[in-house]
């Protein structure tokens, strides 16, 4: 069977007291609000923060980016193996007031539409990087667990830089998308399987 992913844009994660902010929860519309606790910052090269909670912010090219976003992703390899799990959508706020200013409002519907269709694709591509075989050499699950995360995460980062330059030169609006790994859950026994079954199924997974 193909192998095939799906990610969806479900949420906003931030909660800020920047009115620029609290505008850009609006016009990226549509989601709850799960207000997590503030975790500490974060470079491109380390996008996750320590413990449960994502890192509310990042700097890139100088650029300090909010977090906005959470999406659901999941693909698979093949018919046993791959992952499912949040990845983090961030943006420049200063980018979404100037964009407000000059397109409207409006245009963030075509942003998350453009954002949706190119993460799929570089999930996709991840995944298809990424061993997700049993490591033999690994002492013990944990272990197995956190490399597992790690390489996923490295190998989307590394398969999202060309699609996010590609939307920034196109939209003017600087963002970065990074998985976060303690969400991720790894399939190595039937994925096409358990991402066929209803929400709230019991799944086969392990989770770091």
């Amino acid at each position: 069977m193909k192998a095939s992913s799906h990610l969806l844009i479900i949420g906003i994660l931030t909660t800020l007291a920047a009115c620029s902010t609290q505008e850009t929860k609006q016009d990226l519309n549509g989601a709850k609000n799960v207000g997590p606790q503030q975790a500490a910052p974060a470079t491109p090269d380390t996008p996750q923060a320590s413990g449960q909670n994502p890192a509310m912010t990042l700097t890139k090219a100088g650029k300090k980016l909010n977090l906005v976003r959470i999406m659901d992703g999941a693909a698979c390899k093949n018919d046993f193996e791959g992952v499912k799990g949040s990845f983090l959508l961030y943006a420049d706020p200063s980018d979404i007031e100037r964009i407000k200013r000059e397109k409207g409002a409006k245009i963030f519907g075509d942003f998350e539409a453009k954002i949706q269709t190119f993460s799929e694709e570089v999930l996709q591509q991840a995944v298809n990087a990424t061993t997700l075989a049993e490591d033999p050499f690994a002492l013990g699950k944990d272990e197995a667990r956190e490399k597992l995360a790690r390489q996923l995460s490295l190998n989307f980062q590394k398969a999202a830089v060309a699609a996010i330059a590609n939307f920034e030169k196109e939209t003017t609006l600087s963002i970065d998308i990074a998985a976060f790994p303690p969400s991720l859950i790894f399939y190595q026994q039937g994925c096409v399987a358990a991402l066929d079954e209803p929400d709230g199924a019991e799944t086969t997974g392990t989770k770091p």
